[in-house]
């Protein structure tokens, strides 16, 4: 999975956001099938993204309590 694109995609969607702070919820499942890969590939690199701090990672504290992604 190309590592660039996949980010390029996630900033763009975290940029359009109307929530404050700006972040997004991502289904790996659909990610993966706009890329063609596996959802396991698409969460590898999105660890790779948290871990370099291109993003951070958080979980929503009120309902649905989903994970979230952010731009640092």
């Amino acid at each position: 999975m190309d590592k660039e694109t996949l980010f390029e995609r996630i900033e763009t969607m975290i940029h359009s956001s109307t929530k404050r702070p700006k972040h997004t919820a991502l289904s790996t499942v659909k990610i993966a099938d706009l890329f063609g890969v596996t959802p396991k590939e698409v969460e590898e690199t999105l660890h790779e993204l948290v871990s370099e701090g291109r993003l951070q990672k958080s979980k929503l504290t009120e309902p649905p309590h989903s994970e979230i992604y952010l731009l640092p």
